[in-house]
This record gives C-alpha cells, sequence and structure tokens, in this order.
C-alpha cells in the first residue's frame, strides 16, 4: 500500500511553489506537471552564462516523496545531458538528494546528505553550479567523467567533452522553441532582480503594530497607576 503524503509535506510544497512563482530564481523556472499533484513538479534548468552549457534549455522531472523534507526528492533529466553526474537514462547523482544515512563506503560525510533545511530552491541552484563543476571522483557516468578531466587538463584542448555538450545545447534551443521560451544566454538575462515590495504595505504593517504596542503600554500604564493608588490607600489605612 502506498503511503499517504503527509499534511507538512503538502504544506512545505505548497509554500515552496508559491515562493517560487513569485519570487523565481535565476537559472531556473517550474511548474506543477499535473495541476492536483505536488508532488512531481517539471523544471526547465537554464545553462549558466560563461559555461560550456551556456544557453541550454534542459527539462527535469522532480519527484517529492510523502514525508518530504524529511526525505529528499529524486531527479531526472529528460533532455539529453552528457555529464558526469548523470546516468544514462537522466537520473541525477549528487550528494545532497541521498537519504541522510551514515554510509562510510559512499566517502560522503553525513553534513554532505540531505537535511530538512533543504529545498527546491537550494537542490536547484546545487545542480546548476554542478554543471559547470561536476563531481569526478564517484562519477555516474564514467565516460562522461574520464571525456571531462581530458579536457580540464588540457585547457580546452581536448574537444570530444566540449563537442558533445555543444551539441546537445543546440539541440536543447529547439525544444526551447517548440516551448515558447526564451532562454537567457547573457548575465543581465540570466540574473532575475526581484521587485521591491510595495512601500505602502510595510508602512500599514508597521502603523498597524505600533498602534498595537501602543495600547498595550497604555494598558500598562493604567494599571501601574491603578496599583499604585491602591498601595497608596492601604497605607494611609494602616
Amino acid at each position: 500500500m502506498a503511503q499517504q503524503p503527509t499534511s507538512g509535506a503538502l504544506r512545505a510544497l505548497a509554500l515552496e511553489f508559491k515562493s517560487l512563482q513569485e519570487e523565481p530564481v535565476e537559472g531556473f523556472r517550474v511548474k506543477l506537471t499535473n495541476d492536483e499533484n505536488l508532488f512531481e513538479w517539471e523544471v526547465a534548468i537554464f545553462g549558466p552564462p560563461n559555461t560550456l552549457y551556456e544557453g541550454g534549455y534542459f527539462k527535469a522531472h522532480v519527484k517529492f516523496p510523502p514525508d518530504y523534507p524529511y526525505l529528499p526528492p529524486t531527479i531526472r533529466f529528460m533532455s539529453k545531458v552528457w555529464h558526469p553526474n548523470v546516468y544514462e537514462n537522466g537520473d541525477l547523482c549528487v550528494s545532497i538528494l541521498h537519504p541522510p544515512i551514515d554510509d562510510p563506503q559512499s566517502g560522503e560525510l553525513p553534513c554532505e546528505r540531505w537535511n530538512p533545511t533543504q529545498n527546491v530552491r537550494t537542490i536547484l541552484l546545487s545542480v546548476i553550479s554542478l554543471l559547470n563543476e561536476p563531481n569526478t571522483f564517484s562519477p555516474a557516468n564514467v565516460d562522461a567523467s574520464v571525456m571531462y578531466r581530458r579536457w580540464k587538463e588540457s585547457r580546452g584542448k581536448d574537444k570530444e567533452y566540449e563537442n558533445i555538450v555543444r551539441k546537445q545545447v543546440a539541440a536543447s534551443r529547439s525544444e526551447a522553441e517548440k516551448d515558447n521560451v526564451v532562454v537567457p544566454t547573457t548575465l543581465d538575462e540570466y540574473c532575475i532582480r526581484q521587485k521591491p515590495r510595495p512601500q505602502e504595505s510595510e508602512t500599514d504593517m508597521t502603523d498597524f503594530y505600533v498602534d498595537d504596542y501602543g495600547d498595550d503600554f497604555d494598558d500598562e500604564e493604567e494599571e501601574e497607576e491603578y496599583n499604585e493608588d491602591d498601595e497608596d490607600s492601604g497605607n494611609e489605612e494602616s
């Protein structure tokens, strides 16, 4: 019998999805694969500028467990991605998505694995960083890892890895055109500048709290005066 989603998981995912819609982050966009299912997302990851993946448009599916955020989601690329940390079937292998268990044979420290303080934002920013700086010590794709090392050690003279990646980036642009997505290619386009929140709202909230605190202080002063009167009257009687 499948485990039922917890109310905590539903609440956490609803808040995260709303946050990413209202305040998008550079490098990726998210949407639900099904409007009635918060546990499966479709993600579009844009290749960061000044890297081999610049201009790339890579789609992936993110699947969350019923007890998220206590266990990590899984990520599978639907687009072709030639990378040391991506399996041939598209599954992403990265420490941050590994369950928080103590496994000395993995070569990973517990602090490198998943913990409930992580969220979709931190996960996808880690994935974007990983595109340009793969982990070649425990690769998911050994051939890609060998090619990447040759490319890195030759300072770009060995073009095998670079040619494959650039070919995939070019193919992904065609997919972006089909989806009517404009892929950012410059730092200015890539980095999203958040809009400042309306000042009026902040002023209203400040006034609200000030009024409340003012009332409290008035009540306290009245109570103190009342108590002092009582004490004085008691002393006079004695």
